[in-house]
């Protein structure tokens, strides 16, 4: 558990050193790299790696998350992501397609702006409690 909340403190600490602003500029190198050549190439501009970088640890994190809530009974269904070769582009996409829709320099920490995108672009079909 002590490991559990020194990884989560971790995060939060390095999510609000990378600035919303600066996940747009480099999810925009993303895509542009990606039209330039048809495929997500990380090594195609630091810009661009770090941006796949962050949202695909995002999903990973999540991901662990949702497995370790799933074992105590617990279910997130904050997002769900589809598989698919062009999952990363997908993401990035929609992150930046998300950002496109906030002010110029949005407040809050990278994750929340990432986890937003991420809801509104995949959200899971099975609701948690059933519609009365």
């Amino acid at each position: 558990m002590k490991c559990l909340l020194i990884l989560a403190a971790l995060f939060a600490f390095s999510a609000h050193a990378y600035t919303g602003k600066e996940l747009h500029e480099d999810c925009q190198a993303a895509e542009d790299a990606y039209a330039k050549s048809s495929r997500l190439d990380p090594y195609s501009s630091p810009k661009a790696a770090r941006c796949i970088a962050y949202v695909e640890g995002f999903a990973d994190g999540y991901a662990i998350s949702d497995f370790l809530a799933d074992s105590v009974g617990v279910k997130l269904n904050a997002f769900c992501l589809p598989a698919g070769r062009d999952l990363s582009y997908r993401m990035v996409r929609a992150v930046l397609a998300h950002l496109e829709r906030q002010p110029p320099n949005p407040e809050g920490s990278t994750a929340t702006l990432v986890a937003g995108a991420l809801s509104k672009t995949f959200p899971c079909a099975e609701a948690l409690e059933p519609k009365k």
